[in-house]
């Protein structure tokens, strides 16, 4: 099964094209977050992304550089010869949604330049996660499971 969900922020502006045949295509790439546990530091991946259609129009209407998306879709792979004659590997994931999950003053645009309200909070009112503590701290050394506990 081919699945991708990732949480990022892009790092620059969309690019919108039109196909010969008039679809409209857009990408972008966004930089996803995960933790190293060997610096004990946050580092980046930057994760190209295409999106397609209507999906594609609105990433390009309403994100830039900075505004944080999740995106869902499936990882693609292809290859294409370049102009010095090489062969050239794509890995990029293809979106089948884009969801915009920053808030309202976040670099999204805000409902008085849009003229719409997507019913996001304000990023400001959510307490970041301290990454550095164990979420399991309070559960012990040995976390006991019965085989009832577990869903399937």
């Amino acid at each position: 099964m081919n699945i991708a969900c990732l949480v990022g922020r892009l790092t620059k502006d969309p690019e919108l094209r039109t196909t010969t045949s008039g679809l409209s295509t857009c990408t972008f790439t966004i930089a996803v977050d995960h933790w190293n546990s060997s610096t004990n530091q946050n580092e980046a991946d930057f994760i190209q992304i295409v999106a397609w259609r209507n999906t594609a129009d609105n990433v390009c209407k309403y994100c830039k550089k900075g505004t944080q998306v999740a995106v869902n879709g499936r990882i693609s792979s292809r290859s294409y010869d370049a102009q010095d004659g090489t062969k050239r590997y794509v890995t990029e994931v293809v979106a089948n949604n884009v969801t915009f999950v920053g808030g309202k003053n976040d670099s999204t645009p805000s409902s008085e330049e849009s003229g719409t309200d997507y019913g996001m909070s304000s990023s400001s009112e959510v307490e970041p996660m301290d990454l550095a503590e164990d979420p399991y701290k309070d559960f012990g050394s040995e976390v006991t499971l019965s085989d009832d506990d577990l869903p399937f």
